[in-house]
């Protein structure tokens, strides 16, 4: 059976998305201190771990190679597992983020969602997360994600408000719709409806990489710090 996910009110969230590229202020990461490229771990589900895909086109690794291609020294490890809610990667942090790591995009819920995990939990989950992260010295960035519309508008406006209040309270950059640009639309996801294809992943890519780069203030590798992979 092929699922299609209807999002409502995306046009609500592309404004969101101007409004926190602007809000929120950007994190503090120094690779410089172990003198290295910077560090980022994608703490997500099948989304980010490349469901259907080529372990070459999973997201992490195309973000990692658009923002080097871009000039950026940056090295994106994919901490991505397929089935995962806020609460399996709230119990991995340990192991999924190490030692070496700068920055974490945490990019966790849609599991929630299909589970109807209360959105309480869902956000006490996050908040553990952020917290485990920060107790690390390690900046964090968040990825939202967006309720389906059949489990009824007082859940989707509980689900859908927890990236935001999450936000304000840590002061984390928000990338409010990880699959902005893709959701809903057939061309750029799968036969299952959910999980992007090659196509879809190029726009979550380009959109997702710009607001990595402002949200952790990166500048362009000299030529003989970093060499661009042709």
């Amino acid at each position: 059976m092929r699922v299609v996910l209807k999002f409502k009110n995306l046009g609500r969230f592309a404004l969101l998305l101007c409004f926190w590229a602007t809000s929120w202020s950007p994190v503090e990461a120094d690779p410089e201190a172990n003198g290295g490229p910077l560090i980022l771990v994608v703490l997500g589900d099948s989304i980010t771990a490349g469901y259907g895909l080529a372990e070459a086109e999973a997201l992490p690794v195309k973000l990692e190679q658009k923002l080097r291609h871009d000039g950026f020294k940056i090295t994106i490890r994919n901490a991505g597992i397929s089935g995962d809610t806020t609460a399996g990667g709230r119990e991995r942090i340990d192991w999924s983020v190490a030692q070496d790591v700068d920055a974490v995009l945490v990019a966790l819920g849609g599991n929630d969602v299909l589970r109807a995990i209360p959105p309480e939990e869902t956000e006490k989950n996050l908040k553990s997360i952020i917290t485990q992260l920060r107790q690390r010295n390690i900046a964090v960035l968040l990825a939202g994600m967006l309720a389906l519309p059949n489990y009824g508008p007082e859940f989707g406006e509980e689900f859908n408000g927890i990236y935001t209040r999450l936000a304000e309270e840590f002061d984390v950059p928000l990338y409010p719709f990880l699959l902005d640009g893709v959701a809903t639309d057939p061309a750029y996801n799968q036969a299952d409806g959910i999980h992007p294809n090659e196509a879809g992943v190029a726009i979550i890519v380009d959109r997702l990489g710009a607001f990595i780069a402002s949200a952790l203030s990166l500048k362009p590798a000299t030529l003989d710090e970093f060499e661009v992979a042709p």
